[in-house]
Order: structure tokens, then sequence, then C-alpha cells
């Protein structure tokens, strides 16, 4: 099976570019992110407070997250309901942040991550894929863009979506997040030492972004098979 892990802080445009490259190569899209996301739901949901990891751990023996894929989409289930929607407000976001920093967490989707990427040819995009998840995957990129322009881009999706956005707000949140996924303990994001740096701040677009990173997974492989 081949593996393309997709790095980067949030905002940098990963699932969208990510979820068009895996359709035009014909592989499974995981947005890991998602999986977080859903537990951070059911967390805020429970009234569990993160920092109380002991309450976290037994909370997590209790609820099931599932990936489903409806043609080439992903759908995130919360105990059988799917919450694809409801694990996308700015308040889930940062849930997801602090999660993701507890090591019973981390365990509790590790297995199932690494499983898909066991079955399939895919596409994972996330905050440790090419460090921790899957260390050994033929092709590792780090998508990232400054602070301001993934601000721009997240109020532009809320907007889109209906939501209220304040760029002052959105910008901070962005930057919180940075601090929260770069400094923390267990896995922290950081870009792997075999991975290819691609900004997108200047690219000229999200199709040109994806255009980008189909030529260099394209090219990796192709010298991986001795092309």
């Amino acid at each position: 099976m081949i593996s393309v892990a997709i790095d980067g802080p949030a905002g940098a445009g990963k699932s969208s570019v990510s979820r068009a490259v895996a359709a035009r190569l014909g592989y499974i899209y995981v947005d890991t992110g998602a999986l977080y996301r859903t537990v951070a739901l059911s967390l805020i949901n429970a009234k569990i407070d993160v920092s109380d990891e002991s309450a976290v751990q037994e909370h997590l023996s209790k609820i099931s997250v599932d990936i489903s894929y409806v043609g080439d989409e992903q759908r995130v289930f919360l105990n059988g309901n799917d919450v694809s929607e409801l694990i996308r407000s700015p308040e889930v976001s940062m849930g997801a942040s602090k999660a993701s920093a507890l090591p019973c967490v981390r365990q509790f989707l590790f297995d199932k991550q690494r499983d898909l990427a066991v079955k399939n040819n895919v596409v994972m995009d996330g905050r440790d894929i090419g460090t921790v998840v899957l260390p050994e995957a033929q092709v590792k990129i780090y998508l990232t863009a400054t602070a301001e322009e993934r601000a721009r881009r997240r109020m532009k999706e809320m907007l889109e979506k209906g939501q209220e956005a304040d760029f002052d707000s959105v910008l901070e949140d962005i930057k919180k997040r940075d601090r929260n996924d770069m400094n923390r303990p267990i896995s922290p994001l950081k870009k792997a030492d075999d991975a290819i740096l691609v900004d997108t701040t200047d690219t000229g677009g999200y199709e040109k972004s994806v255009e980008l990173l189909l030529d260099m997974i394209r090219q990796r492989l192709a010298e991986i098979k001795g092309e």
C-alpha cells in the first residue's frame, strides 16, 4: 500500500487539498483532524474538563468514533451518529487542539489511523502523520502558509457557512492553536526530516496547490519505482 502523509498547521488547506489529491490519485482520503474533533465534540457534550485526563480516559471507553466513506467523501460518526458538520465550529476546533495533547486520546485513535493505511492506499493529513502515525510513508509533505493567510481562508470558509467571523479573533485562534500544537509534549506538530516543505501562501490558489502536490507526489513515487 502507498501512504502519502500531509502534515501542517491549522488552516493551511490540508483537508481540501488532500481530499482533491486523493480523489485524483484514486486513494482514500483520511482526515485525522476530524477524528480528534469528534472526540472533542463528545467531551464538550459530556461537559468533561480536558485537563482531567482520568475522566477523559473513562469517557473514551464509553464512546465509538468511526469513519465511513460515501463515494470519496469521508464522514465521521460518534456513537453511530454522523457529526461531520457539527465538528467544524471554532469551539470544537480549539477543543480538538487541547484533547490531542492527551496520550490517552492519541492512543485511542492511533490504531484506527494505522489500520486504514495498512489496508488502503491513503492520503492522510494531520499534525503528526509523517513523524508518528506513518513514519514509513513513501511521501511526506509539510503544508503551511502564513498565519494571516490561514486566518483569511478560515474566515472565508466560516462566512460561506453562515457563521459569524471576525478576522482578528480568527487570527488569534489560529496563533493560539499553533502554539498548542507545536508545544505539546506528546507528538508536537513539526516537519518530518524527510518531508517536502510546501508553502501555499502565494501559490496562486487552491487548484494550483493541488497540482503542485500532485506533481511532487507523482515525482516521488516515480523515484521510488526507479522510473
